[in-house]
């Protein structure tokens, strides 16, 4: 798929030579001050204990035997206690995401779906997983209207059982482990069933997300129980148990995840989406779902090939659609790969990778939605001949106006054509929460894996008795084309995948993995992915400073979203001279990810304040 031409020599120096520099740099806490912003507190850990027993949290560590970033200290010490056994990257990925679902169970957990992709040091591959959340086999196209035709309130929408995808992370675990781990299921998810019965401390972040959730879960009795102990808010520093998730996974490690594709959670599940168990004081009216038996038997998880592209002479795996992540990424990166980013002052520099991303969103629109009821161009999105069709777009004086026109990929234009023939429609919404974690081992192997519940909460029903929330992940289709006259790919359909922006990316250097990652954010997890990129492989940032560094994401809309590190810059009026537009969003995106540097320890990052600052362990510190 779309390999670029290889960058000029000076290009590739640039990134190699930062690339060299990072070891050093990192030991250092070379935290570069990005616009005055400068991130806090980056230095090598292990996982230390505070002194209540939690496990230290900090945003980057170097080592060796293995690493793993995830926005948690508990999620990431269960998947080191793995690799600290013998488990390796897959088996790692499992046990950080089981006990995701444990302290980051309004982002994640056995209710969701997510995307996992796998380097294999051995084989020199990339693979993928597609654990993505389907629709019942009974739902069609008006799915989310109502009786007169009109799409249903998007609130409405999201708490009710109309909501909820089958759910597919279960089955991701069990496949991922089956083709490239080491453990069975129930030795990873050991650490999270004991996290589960015996408390993790609430922090500020679980606090504030409980207390935007707060008048809907009260309508949820289950939910209430869980999260709303003794009917209040849980209180910062306090210990939060789940007996029932632990429970759970007891049962899923005895008895497989055919507990709920074949079995008895399965049928709560069913249960609970079909007749929402609401508080019967509450005035909320929740709508059923239609999820039935024979959507969880018929569920599986699909294996397919990466999204590739290369970029200063790296070769970039994503995720292919159902997620919009690969392409979008991929294509923004080829329409940007003629550009030496290395050489631009900030203003071009940022005006050049907004224009980028305004234009693949655009193409996003039109052409990504899931490829077993659509036909999707993959290989021609990510193509170097599509991109330079549409990078002619980009003016170094002037600003593209949204909505943008998509161009064709099937048939672009020669370059500098400035493909833009089709018909422009508005980008629909997507909601903004989910997780990411990272790992790798001491063997090599890579893992980057997005999961997600979808927004904050899911749909804010818990399965009574199972201790796990319900996805709203359906709400991720369109519920009517943003344009009449524009064909949508992302209508719901019996069975199908609403279209994700998850961004799961492994970068390899010929066959050497030089970094995996991905964040959370809904849509913003595209522009996410590709600053952090062109932060670390264009502007020769540390990994842990690019994911650090303040972010714009423009998505195909009239405004782009700047952090206040960009909104309170004097790039920001620079910008606005050129004809740019933005608004102010105080936080895009959660990055983690790993890095293997060129003495063969392993470098984790993580965030160093957005959602209170991730994780980044290390087996063996070495700094």
């Amino acid at each position: 798929m779309g390999h670029a031409a290889r960058p000029a020599a000076a290009t590739r120096s640039t990134a190699r030579a930062a690339r060299r520099a990072l070891p050093a740099l990192a030991a250092a806490a070379g935290m570069v001050a990005v616009l005055g912003i400068a991130p806090a507190g980056a230095h090598a850990s292990s996982g230390a204990e505070t002194a209540a027993g939690t496990p230290a949290k900090t945003p980057v560590a170097t080592g060796y035997g293995g690493a793993v970033s995830s926005v948690d200290p508990d999620a990431s010490a269960a998947g080191i206690e793995v690799l600290r056994h013998g488990g390796n990257a897959a088996d790692a990925a499992v046990a950080t995401a089981a006990a995701l679902g444990v302290t980051e169970p309004y982002s994640a957990g056995i209710g969701g779906g997510g995307y996992f992709v796998y380097y294999n040091a051995k084989r020199h591959t990339v693979s993928t997983l597609d654990g993505r959340e389907r629709a019942p086999l009974s739902a069609d196209r008006n799915l989310f209207l109502g009786k007169d035709g009109k799409p249903l309130p998007f609130d409405d929408a999201v708490t009710s059982g109309l909501s909820v995808g089958t759910p597919g992370t279960a089955a991701t675990w069990r496949d991922a482990l089956d083709d490239w781990g080491t453990r069975s299921l129930g030795q990873v998810l050991k650490p999270a069933e004991k996290l589960a019965r015996d408390g993790f401390t609430v922090d500020e972040t679980f606090r504030r997300q409980t207390a935007d959730n707060e008048d809907r879960f009260k309508d949820f009795p289950a939910t209430a129980e869980l999260f709303l102990p003794g009917g209040k808010l849980p209180a910062v520093g306090s210990t939060l148990r789940n007996p029932d998730l632990a429970r759970t996974y007891a049962l899923l490690a005895k008895k497989g995840v055919g507990a709920i594709y074949q079995g008895e959670v399965g049928r709560d599940i069913v249960s609970t989406v079909r007749k929402p168990p609401v508080d019967p004081t509450a005035r909320r009216v929740v709508r059923p779902g239609d999820l039935r038996t024979e959507d969880l038997r018929a569920y599986d998880t699909k294996r397919q090939a990466p999204t590739r592209t290369s970029y200063r002479g790296l070769d970039v795996y994503g995720m292919a659609p159902s997620s919009s992540g690969g392409t979008s990424v991929a294509e923004a990166l080829n329409i940007l790969e003629r550009t030496d980013l290395s050489k631009l002052g900030e203003r071009d520099y940022l005006h050049r990778y907004i224009e980028a991303s305004r234009i693949a969103f655009a193409d996003r629109g039109r052409w990504v939605g899931d490829p077993a009821a659509e036909d999707v161009p993959t290989k021609a999105l990510t193509s170097q001949r599509f991109a330079d069709s549409r990078a002619c777009l980009i003016k170094p004086d002037a600003v593209l106006k949204s909505p943008l026109a998509p161009g064709d990929p099937r048939n672009p234009g020669a370059p500098g054509t400035c493909d833009t023939r089709g018909h422009a429609a508005p980008t629909t919404y997507e909601g903004e929460n989910t997780t990411h974690l990272t790992t790798a081992d001491k063997w090599g192997n890579v893992v980057a894996y997005t999961l997600t519940i979808e927004q904050t909460g899911g749909s804010g029903i818990t399965v009574p008795g199972r201790g796990f929330l319900l996805n709203n992940e359906l709400t991720d289709f369109s519920f009517a084309p943003a344009d009449a006259g524009v064909h949508d790919p992302n209508l719901p359909g019996p069975g199908k995948r609403p279209r994700s922006s998850m961004s799961p990316t492994i970068v390899l250097d010929g066959h050497k993995p030089v970094l995996a990652l991905g964040s959370p954010g809904g849509a913003t997890i595209i522009t996410t992915v590709l600053q952090t990129l062109l932060n670390h492989l264009d502007r020769g940032m540390p990994l842990v400073d690019a994911i650090a560094a303040p972010r714009a994401s423009q998505r195909n809309a009239a405004q782009t979203e700047l952090e206040p590190g960009l909104w309170n810059s004097p790039e920001r009026a620079r910008l606005e001279a050129l004809g740019h537009a933005f608004k102010e969003n105080p936080e895009i995106g959660a990055a983690t990810g790993v890095q293997r540097l060129g003495d063969g320890r392993w470098l984790a990052a993580a965030e160093t304040t957005r959602r209170g600052g991730g994780s980044a362990m290390v087996v063996r510190p070495a700094g």
